[in-house]
């Protein structure tokens, strides 16, 4: 048996709450979600949809929608709120980019994520990869555009610059929480290394759309959400995601509360009076929730719209 996470099995179990009536997903056409399986797993590829436990995996993959994970299914970091394997990796497959890029087409994503693992074993986190992928993808389909949901490559010094210069759509790179919890959610993790990898983004190529989110109900503040929000908009970021936390079992950070939608809802208006070129916030908001559809918005937005983020 294959222990997911050595560093939590002396931690106290925290009992998972009941879901509200409000966090559901269903299979809208089981079909296509088997489809969309059969590819990924004769592509041997893994998505960040079945190793974070994403509850949206029923919708998405039911529209041939999914979220590649590059870099092996094992992180190097061990964040309290999250499900993916935790260890030492395996040796990257030189094929894998062929094989984001033979997916995707199988799949005809006309807007693929790709995210990855963290990867602190490598001298430069990954981003020589990241690059060889998000080529490989776009040789294969030409009209796609392309998301990335990177790590922070924490003392790598420039490497996230070969990302940037793979000149992908859309950069993405989640905040998570506030700053006051994340020796708690984040410990290997720092919140303006953070904020400053997306702000250098900005500043190295202004047509990439950047992109952040944040995870409500562990135990955060509503003033501290706030200034994520200020200190997001400082760093030019142009879409700001908002979701709940959910704990995905009894060894994990634990829940503190279910936010209810109405109050995602009064958090979207504000976010949104502050600059953000477009804000998605509810309960099942993750990274890559509707990507596609959102991504079409943004574009239409800046080029209709250009005055209406303040930093542009």
């Amino acid at each position: 048996m294959i222990i997911r996470h050595p560093e939590k099995i002396n931690k106290p179990s925290c009992l998972l709450q009941k879901k509200p009536k409000w966090i559901r997903s269903k299979i809208t056409n089981s079909q296509n979600f088997f489809l969309t399986r059969s590819i990924i797993n004769n592509n041997n590829l893994h998505t960040v949809c079945q190793e974070a436990s994403c509850p949206n995996i029923s919708e998405c993959w039911s529209k041939r929608h999914a979220t590649f994970m590059i870099m092996g299914d094992t992180c190097t970091r061990a964040c309290g709120f999250c499900d993916v394997m935790t260890g030492k990796p395996k040796l990257l497959d030189p094929l894998e980019p062929l094989k984001i890029a033979k997916a995707t087409k199988e799949l005809n994503l006309k807007h693929v994520v790709i995210t990855s693992v963290d990867r602190d074993d490598l001298s430069d986190g990954g981003a020589e990869h990241f690059l060889k992928v998000i080529n490989e993808t776009r040789r294969l389909n030409r009209n796609t555009t392309i998301e990335v949901l990177t790590p922070d490559f924490l003392r790598k010094g420039n490497a996230y610059k070969k990302v940037v210069d793979a000149d992908p759509d859309v950069f993405n790179h989640n905040i998570e929480t506030v700053p006051s919890l994340y020796l708690k959610i984040r410990p290997g993790s720092r919140y303006f290394a953070s904020l400053q990898l997306l702000r250098s983004v900005k500043k190295i190529n202004n047509k990439i759309f950047t992109k952040s989110g944040i995870m409500l109900g562990l135990g955060e503040e509503r003033d501290e959400i706030l200034q994520v929000m200020d200190d997001l908009i400082s760093a030019e970021v142009d879409f700001l995601t908002i979701g709940q936390y959910l704990q995905p079992s009894v060894k994990h950070y634990p829940l503190k509360r279910y936010v209810h939608p109405e109050e995602f809802e009064k958090l979207k208006t504000i976010a949104k009076s502050k600059g953000f070129l477009i804000v998605a916030s509810s309960p099942l908001t993750r990274s890559s929730y509707h990507a596609d559809e959102d991504f079409s918005k943004m574009k239409k937005l800046r080029e209709n719209q250009p005055q209406c983020h303040q930093l542009q």
